[in-house]
């Protein structure tokens, strides 16, 4: 039989022993802070510009559609409803100029060239558009084709229109005066 020595038998024994010990318990990991989102605050909006002339377009584009009866050009975005009309009548040479909002709150158009109140009257009691019937040879008519690269048309109860002097409304302002 082979001789082992104590310091061979002592040494298995700690080995043996150290093999049969579980791990230590690892004691639980701290907690993960997790970083709160933190409100971005709002960022300003640029104020408006003094001059109404540098205020930005509002969103949208002309149409333009004629029939026997007359003609009509709509601004609005493609595919929504139309936020201003002007719609000729020929058979009056009269000239209708709609748009959203409260029928009976005066509107105010200005353009480069001339600034007018108008009496405003709702266009039917469901449509919630303020209607102004112009004749088809009224200056006005004549400012907002003419005014240097758009026009406003304000109403105190509805968003204040920047609309486009696009060819569309003196087409429509010809066919009346036809």
């Amino acid at each position: 039989m082979p001789k082992f020595s104590v310091r061979s038998a002592v040494l298995a024994a700690v080995l043996a022993v150290g093999g049969c010990v579980s791990p230590p318990a690892s004691s639980p990991s701290p907690p993960v802070a997790v970083p709160r989102p933190v409100p971005v605050p709002p960022t300003p909006s640029a104020p408006q510009p003094l001059d109404w002339r540098d205020w930005a377009v509002t969103p949208g584009d002309w149409s333009y559609r004629a029939d026997v009866a007359g003609s009509v050009a709509a601004f609005g975005r493609s595919g929504g409803e139309a936020l201003l009309t002007l719609r000729c009548d020929r058979g009056s040479s009269i000239v209708s100029l709609s748009r959203s909002g409260s029928g009976t709150a005066p509107l105010l158009v200005r353009t480069t060239s001339l600034v007018r109140t108008l009496t405003a009257r709702p266009a039917n009691a469901d449509s919630g558009q303020a209607t102004v019937a112009l004749e088809a040879r009224d200056p006005l008519l004549d400012a907002m084709a003419f005014s240097r690269g758009r026009f406003i048309v304000e109403q105190p109860s509805a968003p204040t229109l920047v609309v486009p002097a696009w060819a569309e409304i003196g087409r429509v302002i010809e066919d009346c005066r036809r």
